[in-house]
């Protein structure tokens, strides 16, 4: 009996880090939202089995897919400002680097116009500057109002990203830049080969920033027409007409932008992190 015991093989020290691992992972101290929406879903979960479901939770239930609809079309404003921001930012900032002085205060008046300009007042800008409808030849192409506030966000958001783009380069030592001269590397290869990758190291975690915050700005949109998730939460309350349901859909919205800005936020912290490491 005692050279069975003695044969038991011994707890794996492994097996035992990996559990300690997994529960501190999951602790909810660190991570509270999981915890919240554990309880959340326990909650739900306790009324469908009992059958007491708030009315204002089953009239959000009904309006969920009318509200995921106006959703996508906030994400799909947000990702073609981002797209032609940074692609107009882009351009800027490296004119910004021109040997003709005209040109460098042509971008510096660009992007010190469009960062301190009201994101409302573009998006009113570019909603009445712009037609309805555009005349190509025998076609009439339509304007909607959704790619307007498209414009209207892509015009900050090409200031911003010109400045970080700026800031990037000018992050660089010009120990590199004399040491590439000192090796017959042409102004474009160095700019190509050295200095861009890596400001783009150094420019992601901005650029997620920037993205977040222009997804939220897309809630504006809704004052000039589009139907995005806040028309959406409008009609529903409109049309439901309960106290309790206004406030619900409302804090919905809040909830959902969190769910989808949050997880940016935590990637460009870890981005900052790592970069500060290297």
């Amino acid at each position: 009996m005692a050279s069975e015991i003695a044969a038991a093989p011994a707890a794996s020290p492994l097996g035992a880090e990996a559990g300690t691992s997994l529960v501190a992972h999951l602790d909810p101290r660190r991570h509270p939202w999981l915890a919240a929406l554990a309880a959340v879903l326990l909650l739900v979960a306790a009324w469908s089995a009992t059958g007491t479901t708030p009315v204002a939770l089953r009239h959000l239930w009904q309006w969920s897919p009318t509200l995921l609809l106006g959703l996508l079309t906030n994400v799909q404003i947000s990702v073609l400002a981002m797209a032609i921001g940074t692609a107009v930012g882009l351009l800027v900032g490296a004119l910004s680097f021109s040997p003709f002085a005209p040109l460098r205060g042509a971008t510096r008046w660009y992007v010190q116009f469009f960062r301190n300009a009201p994101v409302l007042v573009l998006i009113y800008f570019t909603t009445y500057v712009f037609p309805f409808e555009l005349r190509l030849v025998a076609w009439t192409v339509p304007f909607p109002d959704w790619l307007k506030v498209v414009l209207g966000l892509a015009l900050p958001t090409s200031a911003v990203v010109a400045e970080i783009f700026r800031g990037a380069i000018q992050s660089i030592p010009s120990a590199q830049w004399e040491a590439a001269q000192s090796l017959a590397f042409r102004r474009g290869e160095i700019f190509r080969l050295i200095v861009l990758p890596q400001c783009l190291r150094r420019m992601l975690p901005p650029w997620m920033n920037l993205y977040a915050s222009i997804t939220m700005s897309t809630a504006l949109s809704s004052l000039v027409g589009a139907h995005d998730v806040v028309d959406a939460a409008q009609v529903a309350s409109n049309t439901v007409a309960r106290t309790d349901f206004t406030v619900l859909v409302y804090f919905t919205l809040l909830a959902v932008f969190f769910a989808y800005c949050y997880p940016i936020a935590r990637a460009t912290r870890a981005l900052e992190r790592r970069h500060a490491r290297h």
